[in-house]
């Protein structure tokens, strides 16, 4: 995301951003747009996301890039989260 996208969002959104990766906006399409999610619901969607952020442990790149790699693993795991909060805690509860 370029320097102007991002301040021209609001507050929110750059929170968001910063959490995610993306807005909760963005990430709710991404996941209703998936083939897993929508053949295999979204514990399988939160499965694969964990299998990711699991992989990216497996890459010793020398030293570069780590702490673009932890933050990435970061938001992977905020959004799987989002997706266990959003799509399969609140609707058992709801």
């Amino acid at each position: 995301m370029t320097t102007a996208i991002y301040n021209a969002l609001s507050e929110q959104d750059k929170r968001e951003v910063r959490m995610y990766g993306c807005t909760e906006a963005q990430m709710r399409e991404a996941v209703e747009e998936s083939l897993t999610y929508r053949f295999s619901g979204a514990a399988m969607y939160v499965a694969s996301m964990l299998s990711d952020a699991q992989e990216m442990t497996a890459h010793d790149n020398g030293g570069q890039y780590d702490m673009m790699i932890i933050e990435d693993q970061r938001q992977l795991l905020n959004r799987a989260k989002w997706i266990l909060f959003t799509y399969i805690m609140d609707r058992e509860n709801g």
